[in-house]
């Protein structure tokens, strides 16, 4: 069983208690950080909203159908007072916990329902090469995003390359995941490497990638199916291969046979190694 499918058998098994992310990691078999990529990889949700999510979920269908105490309910779901409870359930569902009893309705809430790991191709099995590369000095354009939505990183390539400071030839091009939380939010860099930032516009992001080890794949394809390639690798072809991920930036490096207006050619994803 892999890791995300474990870390969902453990949450609709236990999100009644005070599970936190070290316990479903722990659960699953691998640690936090790991379990933070695999599962949202593979499920597209980060582990610890929705840990949230389904327990408030739950929680509203407990409230809809009458439940006569909302203190009970909120303690069965993780909170420790009606207060937090109520907090966390108006931020999830823009009502309260009395409204929803109120009305006796779960109508116009986005309640989150169990779920499974859909089983979908999996790119052909790859052997990942180990490569030293660093120190990198990458600038480019940076942008938050929240794990649930990061449907604007296309249009951040795209501004890149309209910028005319960035159109000098390079290689290669990166995009870069890093300062990820346990929400999955992540902070994202779409640029260039630099032999120093002195030159650097000053609105652009810098960011320095220490020298280390990094296990490396090829995706093939459409760059819109590389989640699948991701998935592959975090979930079957790393363990498989005995190496460990470490808690650092990854990226996916683009090389001259990328076609951006095809979306196809040469793209690598690069993960760093726990020395």
């Amino acid at each position: 069983m892999a890791a995300a499918q474990k870390a969902l058998w453990y949450i609709e098994s236990h999100f009644g208690a005070g599970l936190a992310l070290g316990d479903v990691a722990a659960a699953a078999g691998v640690s936090p950080f790991h379990l933070t990529r695999v599962f949202q990889a593979a499920t597209g949700w980060p582990v610890v909203r929705y840990l949230r999510a389904r327990r408030l979920s739950e929680a509203a269908r407990e409230l809809a159908a009458g439940a006569p105490d909302i203190l009970d309910v909120a303690l069965s779901a993780g909170y420790g007072s009606h207060e937090a409870f109520t907090r966390a359930f108006r931020e999830q569902f823009g009502a309260t916990p009395e409204e929803v009893r109120q009305r006796g309705s779960l109508e116009g809430l986005s309640v989150v329902e169990a779920m499974r790991v859909m089983q979908e191709p999996v790119p052909e099995a790859q052997v990942p090469r180990v490569e030293e590369a660093g120190p990198l000095l990458i600038a480019g354009l940076g942008a938050r995003y929240l794990a649930s939505n990061s449907a604007g990183i296309p249009s951040q390539w795209q501004r890149l390359e309209q910028d005319a400071r960035a159109r000098s030839k390079r290689p290669y091009s990166y995009g870069v995941c890093f300062n990820q939380d346990d929400e999955g939010n992540f902070d994202y860099l779409c640029g260039y490497e630099v032999q120093n930032f002195s030159a650097v516009p000053t609105d652009f992001t810098r960011l320095r990638l220490a020298r280390r080890p990094y296990a490396v794949v090829r995706h093939n394809g459409h760059i819109g199916s590389i989640p699948l390639t991701w998935r592959a690798f975090l979930e079957t072809w790393l363990p498989a291969s005995g190496l460990v991920a470490a808690d650092a930036p990854d990226f996916e490096r683009y090389d001259a046979a990328f076609d951006p207006l095809t979306g196809m050619g040469g793209v690598e994803i690069w993960v760093p190694l726990a020395s």
